[in-house]
């Protein structure tokens, strides 16, 4: 469910199967789960006005400040298990970075 929250948050509003897409998931799935977003009060749909069989799925305030914390939390984790590493393996990271970068760079193409 965070990672849903997650996209939602980076993409916009965009609708359920959009957001099922992007997650790699079959849209009845995404469906389940953005149903409990919703009953928890972290995102919010909102009909199409072209489409009123659609509907957007967007971050709620709670939403965005549980996307926020979350976050915050695993930077700083992130952070100090980074500062455990010697140059040798900072120096491998920053490679498989650079590698990780191409990959996602040739799916938006």
């Amino acid at each position: 469910m965070l990672s849903a929250l997650s996209v939602i948050e980076i993409a916009g509003p965009m609708t359920l199967g959009e957001l099922a897409a992007l997650e790699r998931v079959r849209p009845p799935t995404m469906t389940r789960v953005v149903a409990r977003l919703e009953e928890d009060g972290l995102v919010a749909r909102d009909v199409d006005d072209a489409d009123r069989r659609v509907a957007h799925v967007s971050l709620t305030r709670a939403g965005r400040e549980l996307v926020k914390r979350n976050r915050s939390r695993k930077d700083l984790y992130l952070a100090a298990r980074l500062r455990q590493l010697d140059a040798s393996q900072v120096e491998t990271l920053r490679a498989a970075v650079e590698v990780i970068e191409q990959l996602l760079e040739e799916d938006d193409q």
